[in-house]
Formats: C-alpha cells, structure tokens, sequence
C-alpha cells in the first residue's frame, strides 16, 4: 500500500509538471461552489473543465483539485482575501503541540497565533497553555480583469490575420464583433482578446497559413497539404493544448497552394473617392507599328490592320482607352495622355524615353510586348515611374512595375484551392493527354489519392485525344465526384464532357441506386472548351468550373460603357477594348484617389470594372502583381461568377 501511494504521488508530481509546462492552471473547489460558477469565473466552458476533470461530473466535492485549461482567448479573475477579525476561541495546548501545528489547524499564520498571545514572543509553547485564537471573517474579493481590448485594423490585414495574431478562429472573431462586415477597412477598430503584445503572433510572409475546415483532422491535414501532425504542432504549438479546431488558423512551411486562405477584400468604387481633380499625366505605349501602313496601297486600310496582329490588337485596346478618358472626363477628370508607338522595338521604347520629357508622367501604361516593356521598366526605374503591364509573362517586376494580369500560376492556385476547401467532395480524377501530363502530376501533388486517367494512344504510342466510358465509369464513388480535366484538345474535351454527363446519376432508394455528382473543372481554360464541338449543355450540368482573369460581362452589368462605346465606333467591344477601357479607368482613378499608385496598393485593395478586377500585392523583393482572379461555372447555360 506505501509503495502505491508513493507512486501516486510521484505520478501526480510529474504530472501537475506536465500541466504547468501547457499553460494549465489548479482550482480548489470550495464549499457551495458550481462547475458553472467555476467555469464562468475563468472563461471557460463546464465541457472544457470537464475534458479534463470527468470526476466532476459524477460529484464535486470541496477541496476538490480541478485542472483549468487557461485560454488565451480570455483572463481568470484576479481574487484577493480580507480578513476580519469576529472574535476568538480558547485552546488548551497539549502534549506534541506546536505552533506550527496548531496554525494548519485553525488555518492561520503562527504570527497572527503570537501576536494575540503576546507572552509566546519570550518563551516557548507549552503543556498546558491558555491560547486565544482569533477568528476571522474572511471575505473573497473578485477584481475582474476584461477579456477583451480593442484593437485598430492594420492596412492589408483581414480577418484571418487577425485571428491568428491573437490566437482564436475567425468564427470567434466574428462572435466578439457581430458588425464588423465581410471585408475589414484599414483603421477599423475591433474587439480581441486581451493578451499581452508579446504573445500576439505576425504573420511570416516566408510561410503559409491555412483555416481548418469542418471535420478535418491531422489524418486528413496530411493527405491534403502533406504536412504530419508533428509538423503543424511545431509551427503551432497550441497544437499540443488546444487540438484542431475549425476556424483555426495554421501556420504551414511554404506552398502556393497549402493555403485555403483568400483575403475577402473590401471592393472600393474609386469614383466616390476622388480626392483630387488637380491634372494627372499618362502615357501609353503601343506597338502600333504605322511606319508600315502605306496609305497608298492598293490594299485597303482595314486588310493591312487584319494581317497585322500587333496593329490589330492596339487599335482595339487604344478604342477602350478613348472611351475611359472620355467617362474620366465626364466625372471632372483633368488628364493629359501622351500616346507613343513603340513600333514593337526595344531600341525604339529607348528612343521615345530619352527623346521626351518624362519626369511629370504620373504612370505608363504599357508596352505591350515583353521585350519592350522590360526595357521601359528598366529604364523609367532611375525615376521610380510606375509602369504598367496589360500582358504579364516573362516580365522583369521591377519595383516600378505592376503587372495588371494575373499569373497563370494564381489560376491554378484559385481552382485547386477551390476544390481544396470543399469538404463535401468525396472522389476526384484527373483526366489529361500526354501533352499534359506534367499539369495532371502536378494536380496530384496536391491529392495524392485522386485516380488518373489518361486518353488513349494507338499501337505506335501516339495519343489519340479520347477515352472510353469503361476507363472512368469504375474511378467514380457515390456522393461528390470532382473531376479535373486537363487538354487543349476540343475532341478529348467534348469526349470527357459527354461521357460524365451519361454517368450522372439521381438516388433510388427502390433500387439501392446510390447518388453520383460530378463536377468537371480545368485549371487552364482554353479554346477547346469554347468550340463547337462542346455541349454547353453538358457542361452546365457538370457545372464545369474554371478561373478567369476576367468575367464576361452582361448588357445590364456594363451598359454605360457599352452603350458609349457603340455611339463611339458602331460595334461591340471586344475583349482587348474592354480591357483597355478597364486598366485606365483603374490607373487613373488610383492616381486622383490616392497620392500616387503605390499608396494606392493599400488604400483601394481591390477595384472592378466592366470585366477585369484589380487586388495589387508588392512582392518582397520587386513590384507589385494582380492577385485578384474569378472563379466562374457554367449554370443554366450561363457563365457566373462563384463567390
């Protein structure tokens, strides 16, 4: 019996070390006392108390120990005593008494004992003795600490990061502030808990982070990002304390697409914001090339643009400039735009650079070509000039230079996050070519347990761009089925479409039939999808999704700009016009609403217009990006937007 009761205790040593060391605390219940008015009294819930405590559940007795879980989302109460004195007992000493023993009985201090029984300063305690023993009235005084403190929003910083800075999922943080909108405003104040400044964690842009979602586990963390429970508990230590919740907020080591994470940027209209009508000064760069348009020829002015592409695509692009300039002068816009042709030669960008004065340009937009523009951005660097690419491959991002189209890396992030953050699915495929094959790898990377099939090839290893129905029907499970589809081939993808939509099937309960769903989505949109041998049919059903740099606008969604682009040249814009329409609305609305486009990066994070939209990110060694793509489906033969 000794030897357990000594094992016991040094169980129980070890083990109170243990608590210590994960931010847990020690409760002595006291007489009267409820689980409720305990946990009330360390906001806490009675399910955290008794997670650790399930004794307490059956009886709470008084001088019981209870472990309390400290939560960083909120302070216990900070409790001092006063002692008054009622009166006092008389006690006769007796043999082996001490003082020291005496005061564990009356549950007093040995001075308070000498100092009513004065004689004890001088001589010992002894058989015998006479003592007065005060009694005490003791009262407990509560000071409650807030929980809370308001905090002022940071520029750039959303809802998740501030969640993960004080240590609690964004549903609590929408709990502490039931008004605080979709999107957080720089500057908006907002209730957090109160911890001290040196326990809030900062966002390490050298890392990802990533919102737990419902009924995700470590298991199930693993196959989705590859990242082990060890690891998330070493960049989360809380881990350890807490286990996974949903809404929490992970640190993960560096992915493009591990974070589920988007910031809901508040959408600003910039021509309510106007700050300024003082003149602002552009110039547009290009590549018109009209040192080779012969006004003589025999061939028509309009045969020369069509077999000049680089003509073809600046006329269109120049025709919705003209249309913003003219909507930015309708709003009391002053603005000087000087417009250059780049002629589709770098040595000709350095030429109209040197030639002219650009210390008072407010911003350039373009060139068009990669070439070109790196050499504009090269050289307006010296100035810091910003300057803005409509193109956005093989661009040098200098810290000058924006760069207004969005990767088509951020396309694939968006649809694979996407899938990602759906916990409802239950399968994915992929479906690719051979000249695919590093896209379809790449998707794997990310689901490992996703099946692959791949088209079909004649005996000499050629692909033949189609599949049969018996190589998928088998990969499919009940419930939700995603399937990404991977081609530039129209026959593959009207072939894949065709025999998904045969294999959709409804419940039957009579016939133990079970429920498949299939969604179809492609992380790299293309004109096979838009030909004619496609069935928008089959793709609406399949709610084939993909992302977008820009949405197709409706007559209703742009018709101010439509209806003046048609009285200005007798035709419906096209995608460059709009486009062109699009970046100088937004760059010069950014110049007269801010003090200069880099300012504007924070101070209107994210613009739309007719079809494009507009969330500049700085990278931490270079310029700035568009981070802002659409995420659309086909749904009742329409194309829209999924928020």
């Amino acid at each position: 019996m000794n030897r357990f009761f000594l094992v016991l205790i040094l169980v129980f040593a070890f083990g109170y070390q243990s608590i210590q060391a994960q931010n847990f605390s020690t409760h002595q219940v006291k007489k009267g006392e409820s689980i409720e008015a305990i946990a009330k009294r360390y906001f806490i819930s009675t399910a955290d108390i008794y997670k650790l405590n399930p004794d307490a559940r059956k009886e709470l007795k008084p001088n019981t120990i209870l472990i309390i879980p400290l939560s960083k989302a909120s302070k216990p109460e900070e409790v001092s005593t006063t002692k008054e004195l009622k009166g006092f007992k008389t006690h006769k000493t007796g043999r082996k008494e001490t003082l020291y023993s005496l005061a564990k009985e009356y549950d007093i201090a040995e001075d308070e004992i000498k100092k009513y029984n004065t004689f004890l300063y001088a001589n010992p305690l002894r058989k015998g003795d006479k003592l007065k023993i005060p009694v005490f009235k003791i009262t407990e005084v509560v000071k409650k600490t807030e929980s809370t403190k308001m905090y002022k929003v940071l520029s750039k910083e959303g809802k998740w990061r501030v969640a993960y800075k004080f240590g609690i999922t964004v549903k609590e943080l929408e709990d502490l502030n039931p008004d605080m909108g979709e999107a957080l405003r720089e500057g908006q104040m907002l209730k957090v808990p109160n911890i001290k400044t040196e326990e809030e964690k900062e966002v390490d842009e050298k890392y990802s982070y990533y919102k737990v979602l419902p009924k995700e586990g470590f298991y199930r963390l693993k196959l989705k990002l590859g990242i082990d429970q060890e690891t998330l508990e070493s960049l989360n230590p809380e881990l350890k304390e807490t286990g996974l919740k949903v809404g929490m907020v992970l640190k993960t080591p560096f992915s493009k697409v591990a974070s589920s994470l988007e910031e809901t940027a508040k959408k600003v209209d910039l021509t309510t914001e106007i700050k300024t009508y003082k003149n602002k000064h552009i110039a547009l760069m290009l590549p018109f090339r009209l040192n080779r348009v012969d006004m003589d020829s025999s061939l028509g002015i309009s045969d020369q643009i069509s077999k000049d592409p680089y003509l073809d695509v600046s006329l269109d692009f120049h025709s919705g400039v003209l249309v913003a300039i003219d909507s930015l002068k309708a709003l009391g816009i002053s603005l000087k735009v000087d417009v250059y042709d780049t002629k589709y030669d770098a040595n000709e960008v350095s030429t109209i650079l040197n030639t002219n004065n650009f210390d008072d340009v407010d911003a350039v937009i373009g060139p068009l070509t990669p070439n070109t523009f790196n050499r504009a951005a090269s050289e307006l660097k010296k100035t810091n000039t910003p300057i803005i690419s409509p193109i956005g491959e093989n661009l040098n991002l200098y810290d000058n230079v924006f760069q207004a189209k969005p990767s088509n890396d951020l396309l694939k992030e968006k649809v694979i996050n996407f899938v990602k953050s759906d916990s409802t699915v239950n399968n994915i495929i992929i479906v690719s070519d051979t000249k695919h094959a590093t896209t379809a790898s790449y998707i794997l990377q990310h689901f490992s347990q996703a099946k692959q099939v791949r088209s079909r090839k004649d005996k000499n290893g050629k692909d033949q761009y189609y599949i049969m129905i018996e190589d998928i029907r088998g990969s499919l499970k009940p419930g939700k089925n995603v399937v990404f589809i991977e081609t530039a081939s129209e026959g593959l993808a009207s072939n894949v479409s065709s025999i998904l939509n045969s294999l959709i099937q409804s419940e039957n309960k009579n016939t133990g039939r079970s429920k498949v769903d299939i969604v179809l989505v492609t992380t790299n949109f293309n004109s096979a999808f838009e030909g004619d041998e496609i069935s928008n049919d089959h793709l609406s059903s399949l709610s084939f999704h993909y992302a977008t740099i820009s949405k197709p606008y409706n007559s209703e969604e742009a018709n101010s700009f439509i209806k003046k682009y048609e009285s200005m040249y007798n035709s419906t814009p096209n995608s460059r016009a709009v486009k062109g329409f699009d970046l100088t609305m937004d760059v010069v609305l950014r110049l007269v609403t801010s003090d200069d486009m880099y300012l504007s990066v924070n101070q209107s994070p994210l613009t739309k217009y007719v079809e494009n939209k507009f969330a500049y990110k700085k990278k931490p060694f270079g310029g700035y990006y568009n981070d802002s793509v659409y995420l659309v489906k086909y749904h009742d033969l329409s194309i829209v937007e999924v928020e």
